[in-house]
């Protein structure tokens, strides 16, 4: 792990192969325990960034990419749903990377995104696939898993690399890079205290949807990334829901 800040913390590490973890833990004043944003940043011939951060991160989030590339190299600014910590410095990314290309949902680029950003957004629909180099990425619609109408996930088909934004959020700040122990009980003790999951009746059958992807790494937004069998996790995911 590469800490690129030492006043924030922030920090990169690589999770998977080419597939960089930038990570910035935050405490907030009288609140427990603390939280962590996470982007990744996906090293190839177009890179590519998911998760922009919130707008006031953007010098720390641009620090940690500079550590791995120029940020000027990147080719697409992708993240899962409209939300400060997903989208917010979109358009100071799209300044840095004069050639890069917002990348989202296709609701998202119709409703928000062509309107809020400073160049046109690609609109993924369903099962879409981007080529990156040597990393072929696949889009999954998730509307409203967790939330949001326009919610998607990015899987890396080279890889076995999901990266799924809201699912599996853990509190805490100093949480490992990557880890192979449980997160379900703590992502889900921190999801009954919030409630921030839509409940969508299809559920159950997106997250089977995922697991049958079989993923190895899940590249969570909000704590460590998680190695293992990934299609045994979002299925317990699924049961828990339920609980």
């Amino acid at each position: 792990m590469t800490v690129t800040n030492a006043v924030s913390g922030t920090n990169v590490h690589e999770v998977a192969d080419g597939i960089y973890r930038i990570n910035t833990p935050v405490f907030f004043e009288g609140g427990p325990g603390g939280f962590s944003f996470n982007q990744y940043l996906i090293v190839d011939g177009a890179p590519l960034l998911f998760h922009t951060g919130p707008r006031k991160m953007f010098a720390l989030v641009r620090e940690a990419v500079a550590s791995v590339l120029p940020p000027e190299r990147l080719r697409h600014i992708a993240f899962s749903h409209v939300e400060a910590d997903e989208c917010g410095s979109l358009n100071e990314w799209l300044a840095a990377a004069p050639e890069a290309q917002p990348l989202c949902s296709g609701i998202a680029k119709l409703v928000s995104i062509d309107d809020l950003a400073d160049r046109p957004a690609r609109g993924l629909e369903d099962s879409e696939t981007v080529d990156l180099g040597r990393h072929r990425l696949r889009w999954l619609a998730t509307p409203h898993l967790p939330h949001a109408w326009e919610c998607g996930m990015l899987f890396d088909e080279t890889t076995q690399t999901l990266l799924c934004g809201d699912l599996f959020t853990q509190g805490g700040a100093q949480s490992p890079a990557v880890t192979g122990a449980d997160i379900l009980g703590p992502s889900e003790a921190f999801r009954r205290s919030m409630d921030y999951y839509s409940h969508t009746k299809h559920g159950d059958a997106m997250l089977e949807r995922l697991a049958a992807l079989e993923p190895h790494t899940l590249a969570c937004m909000h704590g460590s990334a998680w190695q293992g069998d990934g299609a045994a996790l979002l299925r317990a995911l699924a049961v828990s829901l339920h609980e």
